[in-house]
């Protein structure tokens, strides 16, 4: 069994088609794509995919394996950078990723425990989606991340740091931005900018919350991030679910409000991969609770007052 014959199969699995993956993803014909199939196939010793009429289906034994594929390609992914990394030592690195909008309240408490740790640590930052902050941990690109604890998660750990609640963002100029807090019936009534597809978690606890409260949002707009969402709010006189964070994202035409009674929360985590032996990242997540400490001092929990 080889690399390739992984990388054809996922490919595969994912395409849902022999001459789709073929075409698009790996530039080779559909007669070779279909031998490298039944070669890993016989290798493996069972059936993986199922040939149909519009194109093929995976298998039971096909679901386990194709987990398990792409966590191998990650590890040799992973490897790869490791390597090249050792091979040509230089100053301590450590890659970070944030939801969007969360730098500005972890990032300076985390960068003053890292110039304790190893003040010769050269930083790199990137803003992404949940999602796709799992990916890149997955893949080695990153040593921790700020985000949701994604269901798709191959070999990562989640380390809690905040249960952050739901609030309420609406146009400046909306009859319920004088009511101090937003009751959910409230909602129901009003245009909804729902959370974006990249977003799978939040949206997930919003979900959870219109069925505990009895309500239906009507989502009229998606919004691909926070910042687009309270565009659209602006825009559309329309109202949308964030969490507290992003109250520190919020423009001059729209305001935040707290929703009456039990607000849903949403889990923040530091997530990592446990495969990743670095002592730097080993340091700071000892001093994870110090993380939180430090933050719980500044404005998020004197906004939440303010709201309560």
């Amino acid at each position: 069994m080889e690399l390739r014959h992984l990388r054809y199969f996922i490919a595969v699995a994912e395409e849902g088609g022999l001459l789709t993956a073929a075409q698009r993803r790996l530039n080779t014909s559909q007669p070779s794509l279909s031998r490298q199939i039944r070669d890993l196939e016989a290798e493996v010793g069972v059936k993986l995919l199922e040939r149909q009429a519009r194109g093929v289906a995976l298998t039971p034994a096909g679901r386990v394996f194709l987990d398990h594929a792409r966590l191998a390609l990650l590890q040799v992914d992973a490897a790869t950078d490791a390597a090249r990394r050792a091979a040509e030592p230089e100053r301590p690195a450590l890659a970070m990723g944030f939801l969007v909008g969360l730098e500005v309240m972890w990032l300076p408490h985390l960068l003053r425990i890292i110039r304790q740790e190893a003040p010769d640590t050269e930083v790199t930052l990137c803003s992404l989606s949940s999602p796709e902050l799992a990916l890149a941990l997955m893949r080695g690109k990153l040593d921790l991340a700020f985000l949701r604890p994604e269901k798709q998660n191959l070999g990562l750990s989640f380390k809690l740091l905040a249960k952050e609640p739901l609030i309420a963002v609406l146009p400046a100029g909306h009859p319920l931005a004088s009511r101090k807090k937003i009751r959910p019936q409230d909602l129901a009534h009003e245009v909804y900018v729902s959370s974006s597809r990249t977003s799978p978690i939040l949206q997930s606890v919003i979900q959870d919350y219109a069925s505990r409260t009895g309500i239906t949002l009507k989502a009229k707009y998606e919004g691909e991030n926070i910042s687009s969402a309270m565009s659209l709010v602006a825009s559309t006189g329309g109202v949308t679910l964030v969490p507290l964070y992003a109250q520190n994202m919020l423009a001059p035409n729209v305001v935040a409000r707290a929703l009456e009674g039990e607000p849903p929360t949403v889990d923040l985590t530091l997530g990592y991969s446990a495969a990743n032996s670095s002592p730097l990242l080993r340091r700071l997540l000892s001093r994870a609770d110090e993380l939180v400490e430090s933050v719980q001092n500044q404005s998020i929990i004197r906004y939440a007052d303010a709201l309560s």
